[in-house]
């Protein structure tokens, strides 16, 4: 990691400012995530980039916004917002762009250091080490991976409390939501579970009661009628299998949906996959050969992110086994709709959950961190930019099998890209994220020490919640299984 160093004549103090009576605890981390570690105290004259999130307007509303678009009873249904719409419906407002450059240019940072996002909604200047600890009465420290990948951060910061209504957080500080190195095999990892503390809409007088009754929107549509009668034996075999392999039939057997006979032109369902994650074809090949014979050589349509590319030099379950799962069963199930794979990130650098908001929505760009979040031109050979900021179309649906553990990130920094997803509902697109493969615990089955904060085995401790699947604004998908022994047509298990 390189820093400028900072040359002008007068230096900011280099000793830590107490905080004022005035200052409250903004944003604070208990522990490190898995794999980083101390490594040293950053220079008082190294130069750091900061960017303050200011508090959005009309967040309040997001809700009642987004119901507008969505509910068929509404007037409004389908008629979905542009993003400059969303832009100016949520920028913040001027007391809070007022309040915040008042504190910034009182603590010594001059006017002209300070711009203003495109989007609105952030402000950033550089500061030295020195400048940002004084700032915001907090310390700075270079952590490394085990991979020796370095990282910026501090464990907590403070800021005038009548400035904290206006901020939503600020980087680099507490945050650890970096890219995971390419010696390891993706990017997050895969499936956490959802949360159950996230706020959805509100709740109507007597909403639940109607659940139901006859009529009522709750209940499904009929679709159409999957015959058991027309089952060949051939197909009967196979689903006496299902509680031990799922089949695309199976699935079709257990939901009674038929396979697909047509195809929106307009239409495609998106699927995210992060470099180095990649599928083989020989791979969907030898699935459709067996569940969807007319698919063989069928390759979804890719959108290349920041030099995302569907590698062959890494190859094994870890490298294609997540990529060729989402494409396999989707592409076969929704067949003959098109899919549409977003490859994001390049194989030096892989890619974020922000890099790939990045590319859909352009002004969500700005609240990017160098330090954090991918940067272009790629070091070391990777892709040479610019960084894709906006520029892809966001297909209407957009599936994604990864996530963060919640404890890895702070509130704020997930009510902010919480709230994209929101904005990008506004805009017409549904997102689907997975549910976890380990119930209350995180990735890999681990759950919080409540003493030390540190992630243990699992087997006692705090739940540990995953990030987006919390998030109220997407849809979090989880699965059933059939029981061992049991029909296909029997009720399933969670």
């Amino acid at each position: 990691m390189h820093f400028s160093l900072f040359t002008l004549g007068a230096l900011a103090a280099t000793v830590l400012a107490l905080p004022s009576i005035n200052d409250v605890l903004h944003e604070k981390r208990d522990r490190l995530p898995p794999g980083w570690a101390y490594h040293e105290k950053l220079a008082p004259t190294k130069v750091l980039p900061m960017k303050i999130a200011l508090t959005q307007s009309n967040l309040d509303k997001a809700d009642e916004f987004l119901m507008d678009v969505s509910s068929p009873a509404s007037s409004n249904y389908g008629k979905h917002w542009t993003h400059e719409d969303i832009a100016n419906k949520f920028a913040p407002s001027a007391e809070t762009v007022d309040t915040v450059k008042t504190w910034l240019t009182s603590a010594g940072i001059a006017p002209e250091r300070i711009s203003r996002s495109q989007s609105l909604g952030w402000l950033k200047f550089d500061a030295t080490v020195a400048e940002a600890e004084n700032l915001l009465k907090t310390e700075y420290h270079l952590y490394k991976y085990t991979t020796g990948k370095p990282h910026v951060s501090c464990s907590e910061y403070r800021i005038p409390e009548h400035v904290a209504p206006h901020v939503d957080f600020i980087t680099p500080t507490v945050h650890f939501d970096a890219k995971v190195p390419q010696a390891v095999a993706k990017p997050v990892e895969k499936r956490a579970p959802t949360s159950t503390a996230a706020v959805g809409r509100p709740v109507q007088t007597n909403a639940a009661l109607g659940i139901g009754a006859p009529n009522s929107g709750s209940l499904p549509k009929k679709g159409a009628t999957l015959s058991r009668q027309n089952i060949t034996d051939e197909l009967k075999a196979e689903l006496q299998n299902c509680n031990r392999f799922i089949t695309p039939n199976c699935l079709r057997a257990l939901y009674l949906f038929p396979p697909g006979d047509t195809a929106n032109p307009d239409n495609s369902y998106g699927i995210v996959q992060y470099t180095p994650q990649a599928y083989l074809q020989g791979d969907l090949d030898l699935f459709f050969a067996n569940f969807s014979k007319n698919q063989v050589q069928r390759t979804p349509t890719l959108n290349s992110i920041n030099g995302g590319v569907v590698q062959t030099s890494q190859q094994g379950f870890q490298f294609n086994g997540e990529s060729a799962l989402d494409l396999e069963y989707a592409m076969t199930l929704i067949n003959p709709q098109k899919t549409t794979l977003y490859q994001v990130g390049d194989e030096v650098q892989g890619a974020s959950f922000n890099d790939f908001l990045d590319a859909l929505d352009g002004s969500y760009c700005a609240g990017d961190d160098p330090v954090q979040d991918a940067s272009y031109p790629s070091p070391n050979g990777g892709f040479p930019g610019p960084k894709n900021c906006g520029g892809f179309a966001a297909t209407k649906v957009i599936s994604t099998s990864y996530g963060y553990n919640e404890a890895d990130l702070t509130a704020a920094y997930e009510r902010r890209q919480c709230m994209e997803y929101m904005k990008l509902g506004l805009a017409g697109t549904s997102f689907l994220f997975s549910s976890g493969d380990f119930g209350v615990a995180g990735n890999g089955g681990r759950c919080i020490d409540p003493e030390t904060k540190q992630y243990n085995d699992g087997s006692s401790g705090i739940f540990n919640p995953g990030f987006p699947g919390g998030c109220p604004y997407i849809t979090s998908i989880g699965a059933t299984q059939i029981q061992p022994n049991a029909s296909v047509t029997a009720p399933e298990k969670a």
